[in-house]
């Protein structure tokens, strides 16, 4: 048996040959839709109110927050589409064939701690529900649920592109049933007047309710986005490709922290246990006989979006230098994947202090590198000169330290206003915030950082590396 004749992909960080290119924007929507239809957004309901902000504005905070982020995915989308490789491959040439180790880096984090919590939040939620079904030892319940989230994620990650678009074509379908079924049976614990009564929130609980949602939510797919649009034809419309990812990663996160802060606002019995357990939380308002549905839904939903994770941390393993064929690289990346569960569920006494730390901390430096990318590809209006993305001495360089220069500015200014009272040894970043009425002022909660790490990155970019572009594309 060969590696082909069980469909493993076998391209990985290369350019896709023309014959293997094919299908249509609309094919988009599976990937992301099944990426993003997962219950944990139901729980950043909770997560948006707890910014003091009334649920009129969670709507229009997760309305914002979800499809701005998500037009950045899309924009990065054409780059797949235009020249037909792995976003970590393209970005090389905004930051040079050996600098691009730099954001592959941030990339590679970002993945890995991403697929890591995805997991993390499947087995804590089948222990929750395996317990109150069975009144199942809790031990039992996390190691069954562990293995079965870490084996569907291992196995549409390291398979690759064409058994994951399959595999969440499917994914999807499920999920949005059972969601559909969870909201037909919890919507009579809804209390309009106890959310009527939430008052509304500051100017700056509005915006730090956004950039949560931003880092949360749409941010950290940047550095993927191409992953799955490189094989489309090169003639596909770009309007298609940005509007299908848009809107297949937008629809159901929208709606599903919308009515999850509906029930978080009508109980906050529940919004307290969600931050223990944000997605196991949720089935304490289900009758029992749904509860093994819901543990289908939470769990499918959940490892949609860690088995991309797993696929892109694999191929930005590759893009910084690592010899190893993609599949082996994701393997890799399960591995670490596994003992970092392993940590969050047995070792961290809650989930959402470690899940914010790690948004906020690498949101930052994340935010600066997606700005620049998105420039880039908004700059270069002719396709990328693919054999000199892999030689150092080509028109792409082998450091671009303008570029670099500029992620580490980003970064430092970012971290300077944004709080991360999570953990102890985050406490160093606010270090601007003095200039704004300190770390427990009324901006101390809005996380800035974020905004302006991204102001810094796209306005930086195109005054630093306008003309360069132009000179680079001169000779093509």
């Amino acid at each position: 048996m060969t590696l082909r004749s069980i469909n493993l992909e076998m391209n990985s960080i290369n350019f896709v040959k023309e014959e293997e290119r094919g299908g249509k924007p609309s094919s988009l929507f599976w990937p992301w839709c099944g990426a993003n239809v997962s219950l944990l957004a139901l729980s950043f309901g909770a997560f948006f109110l707890g910014f003091g902000i009334s649920f009129s504005q969670v709507a229009v905070a997760a309305f914002l927050s979800v499809v701005l982020s998500f037009v950045l995915v899309g924009v990065s989308s054409l780059a797949g589409k235009k020249s037909n490789a792995p976003t970590m491959t393209l970005s090389r040439a905004a930051f040079g064939v050996r600098g691009n180790i730099v954001p592959g880096l941030l990339s590679y984090l970002i993945f890995v701690g991403w697929e890591t919590v995805l997991v993390s939040l499947a087995t804590l939620a089948t222990e929750t529900i395996f317990a109150r079904l069975g009144h199942m030892d809790h031990n039992l319940a996390r190691i069954i649920g562990f293995v079965v989230a870490v084996s569907l994620t291992v196995f549409g990650g390291v398979l690759g592109f064409h058994v994951i678009m399959k595999l969440q074509k499917w994914l999807t379908i499920a999920t949005a049933v059972m969601t559909i079924g969870y909201i037909a049976l919890t919507v009579n614990h809804i209390d309009w007047s106890k959310v009527s009564a939430i008052h509304g929130g500051s100017l700056q609980g509005f915006i730090g309710a956004i950039v949560f949602g931003v880092t949360g939510v749409g941010l950290g797919w940047v550095n993927s986005a191409a992953d799955y649009s490189r094989y489309l034809p090169r003639n596909t419309s770009s309007k298609a490709v940005v509007g299908w990812t848009v809107f297949g990663s937008s629809l159901v996160p929208v709606i599903l922290i919308i009515y999850g802060s509906l029930l978080a606002g009508s109980s906050k019995g529940l919004s307290d246990q969600i931050s223990a357990d944000p997605v196991g939380a949720l089935t304490t308002i289900l009758p029992t006989w749904y509860l093994i549905p819901f543990a289908i839904v939470a769990v499918l939903g959940l490892i949609g979006g860690a088995i991309l994770d797993l696929y892109s941390s694999g191929l930005a393993l590759v893009s910084i230098g690592l010899p190893v064929r993609r599949h082996v690289a994701a393997s890799i990346d399960a591995t670490i994947m596994l003992f970092g569960t392993i940590y969050i569920v047995w070792h961290a006494s809650n989930f959402i202090g470690p899940f914010q730390g790690f948004l906020i901390t690498l949101g930052v430096p994340i935010a600066v590198w997606s700005a620049i990318f998105v420039a880039d590809v908004l700059m270069r209006k002719r396709d990328y000169a693919e054999a000199e993305l892999f030689e150092p001495t080509g028109r792409y360089g082998a450091w671009n330290v303008r570029s670099i220069a500029l992620t580490i500015i980003g970064s430092v200014i970012g971290w300077g206003f944004v709080t991360n009272p999570f953990a102890s040894w985050l406490s160093w970043q606010g270090y601007f915030m003095n200039s704004i009425g300190g770390k427990n002022g009324p901006w101390g909660g809005a996380n800035l950082g974020v905004i302006i790490a991204l102001i810094v990155g796209f306005v930086g970019h195109i005054l630093l590396s306008r003309r360069a572009i132009r000179a680079q594309e001169a000779h093509q």
